[in-house]
């Protein structure tokens, strides 16, 4: 990966995580304040608190791709330290997808004239399930990558050996 590509990506990612953080930030400060222009009051909803939690399983995401592109850069990718990251990726996604699906839920009550809002947040849903699928096979590539990198490196050693 370029240098140029990893300064980039790694401003986006920094972009997104501060915003994330500070609007997280702002929605928790408001739910223990409870200034709420309207009425004085903010009460915890579900659907605060799963936006609240959405955005900590964005951040973990941000903060585990992060620290791949970091391994990528230096080149330390392919072993098994990546695993933990990759593991932490999938488990944010899965969260994620369980919290779309609880939002699903929420607002399926108020879709009873049209239910098609409603299997098509579940679509979503699954797709977001999807994803994470997705990353598991990268999960299982990488695996698949770092037992050649190994066998190279003793098949390497064995040679040295001989010369």
């Amino acid at each position: 990966m370029g240098k140029l590509t990893v300064c980039a990506l790694r401003a986006v990612l920094m972009t997104v995580l501060a915003g994330t953080v500070f609007v997280q930030a702002l929605m928790v400060w408001a739910l223990v304040s409870g200034s709420d222009p309207e009425d004085g009051s903010l009460p915890l909803t579900p659907l605060r608190a799963i936006t609240v939690l959405g955005m900590a399983s964005v951040q973990v995401t941000l903060v585990c791709v992060g620290r791949l592109v970091t391994m990528v850069r230096r080149g330390t990718v392919f072993s098994h330290a990546a695993f933990r990251y990759v593991d932490g990726v999938i488990g944010a996604i899965v969260v994620a997808a369980l919290l779309w699906f609880a939002v699903t839920v929420l607002n399926a009550p108020g879709q009873r004239e049209d239910p098609g809002v409603t299997l098509i947040m579940g679509g979503i849903g699954v797709a977001i399930l999807g994803v994470a699928l997705i990353v598991l096979v990268l999960r299982m590539l990488l695996a698949q990558a770092v037992a050649r990198d190994v066998e190279a490196t003793r098949m390497q050693a064995e040679l040295d050996e001989v010369i």
